[in-house]
């Protein structure tokens, strides 16, 4: 009598297709967020089994899947739809650790309904409802197409300061009165994680929301561009103008990579003169200013200098402050001031670092079951600083002057007064100073609170030790390479 082993294969064969369904599905999500977030959020989760078009997903714990439900829901059925289809459903599984053993059974069970949106509908012959490609429609009035905008950027969730008063002023005026104001196009430029595609996209919900059917439709360049090859490839070039010109409010991100594109500008110069002459808001971001955009056409550029430009800066102390309360305030946890003062004094970069440190922060809070306190802030910190680029730390550079000089942190943060305590302790600030980006103010919080003169002093009296005395000169160049190696 033959036994037949199929239980065993078929189990085999529906773990590889759960495991393929959902690599697709991670595909799509890791080209959509910081590869930070994706490590956090989505690394964790297992996918659990497939039953027909419902995908269930492991996650470890309720405050990871509520996370997930109010930060990546649109993401997570974007990604089912690429995956699975338009009537993929999503069923997580919370696994509860009890000490060291581990309760894989479904704890809640959540089904993610299926969307019929039309920008995520494959083609299908025997539907006669499905859109069809809105480049080859010759009126978009009876649509409801997909304007690619992020619901979780508003303006009540951008935290405004002395460093992008302006830009956000500008951009309210705007999204109040599209096409109305002489801020049209309105640019907006500054470096990497400011703030520019939150602000541009809270534009775009403000309009969708307010302006009485409009179409606005949001764009990177890139995805533009790549739209515009395709266009010539298909001999579609007609219709992708076409359009692109019955946009009623065009926001397109990042037109620094229209660079050296002479063709693509050139479609984005007549798409971009009709839509100004119609009245038609536009809207874009650049990581630089107009002038200094190489590359890009001197016409296109005279047009992007017809409105307003803005810049959006690095937020200073108190903006870092406040954009951590405005995160804390939203998750509805509670985390002492100390902590948030230490992280905004700590991350002085962007705010895209300083809410990948909260996130990362709320995870190891959650996953360790720990209150969030400075120790589990400085954990965290110190985790991510080994990962990054900015490998120097006040803290990293405090640990090494203990150990070359034989003094405690305490004392270094203390008040003594004593010159075995004073001369590590202006050596660290000197270090400090060339090593990090961090401002007078915040390397003075990281010793005691001290102000920013009493820092100047430590540098300068460093300076003028270097130059007398061979062995604190020794020292320095020593602990220097120590971080520069």
């Amino acid at each position: 009598m033959t036994v037949l082993e199929t239980p065993k294969n078929s189990n085999i064969t529906l773990q590889r297709e759960v495991d393929i369904v959902w690599q697709n599905c991670l595909k799509m999500i890791r080209e959509s967020i910081s590869e930070q977030s994706y490590k956090t959020w989505f690394e964790p989760i297992v996918p659990a089994k497939l039953e027909g078009k419902k995908l269930t997903i492991q996650v470890p714990s309720q405050f990871f899947y509520e996370w997930l439900e109010e930060n990546y829901v649109h993401l997570l059925r974007k990604s089912l739809d690429y995956a699975i289809g338009r009537d993929g459903m999503l069923e997580y599984s919370i696994v509860v650790d009890s000490g060291n053993r581990q309760k894989n059974e479904p704890q809640i069970a959540v089904n993610m309904p299926p969307v019929h949106s039309p920008q995520y509908a494959k083609p299908d012959n025997h539907n006669a409802d499905v859109v069809k490609n809105p480049f080859q429609m010759k009126d978009l009035d009876s649509l409801s197409l997909d304007s690619y905008l992020n619901p979780n950027y508003t303006f009540d969730n951008f935290v405004e300061g002395d460093c992008n008063r302006l830009a956000r002023a500008a951009g309210f005026a705007v999204a109040s009165k599209p096409g109305v104001t002489s801020f049209n196009p309105l640019m907006i430029y500054g470096g990497v994680g400011l703030g520019k595609t939150h602000l541009v996209q809270a534009i775009g919900n403000f309009m969708k929301n307010k302006a009485g059917g409009k179409f606005v439709l949001y764009v990177s360049s890139e995805k533009f561009t790549s739209q515009f090859i395709n266009a010539i490839k298909n001999n579609s070039l007609q219709d992708f103008m076409n359009f692109y010109m019955q946009i009623d409010i065009l926001i397109i991100d990042d037109v620094q990579f229209l660079s050296g594109k002479e063709k693509t500008q050139e479609t984005f110069f007549h798409i971009f003169n009709h839509l100004h002459q119609s009245g038609r808001q536009i809207v874009m971001t650049s990581d630089r200013p107009p002038r200094e955009l190489e590359g890009v056409e001197d016409r296109l550029l005279s047009r992007f200098k017809w409105g307003l430009t803005a810049d959006l800066q690095t937020p200073d102390l108190e903006t870092r402050i406040a954009i951590i309360q405005k995160k804390v305030q939203a998750e509805g946890i509670q985390i002492a001031y100390e902590v948030i003062e230490y992280l905004a004094h700590s991350i002085d970069t962007n705010v895209r670092e300083l809410e990948g440190v909260m996130i990362s922060l709320l995870a190891q809070a959650s996953l360790t079951r720990r209150e969030i306190d400075l120790e589990l802030a400085k954990t965290t910190l110190r985790h991510l600083v080994k990962d990054s680029e900015r490998e120097v730390t006040v803290d990293t550079i405090i640990e090494a002057i203990t150990e070359y000089y034989k003094v405690r942190t305490a004392d270094l943060k203390g008040k003594s007064r004593l010159r075995e305590i004073v001369l590590p302790r202006q050596v660290a600030m000197y270090l400090a100073k060339e090593l990090t980006n961090l401002s007078l103010k915040s390397i003075g919080y990281h010793f005691g609170g001290r102000d920013h003169s009493t820092v100047i002093h430590a540098i300068q009296t460093v300076n003028d030790l270097m130059d007398t005395d061979k062995e604190i000169s020794t020292a320095v160049a020593k602990l220097l390479k120590m971080f520069r190696k």
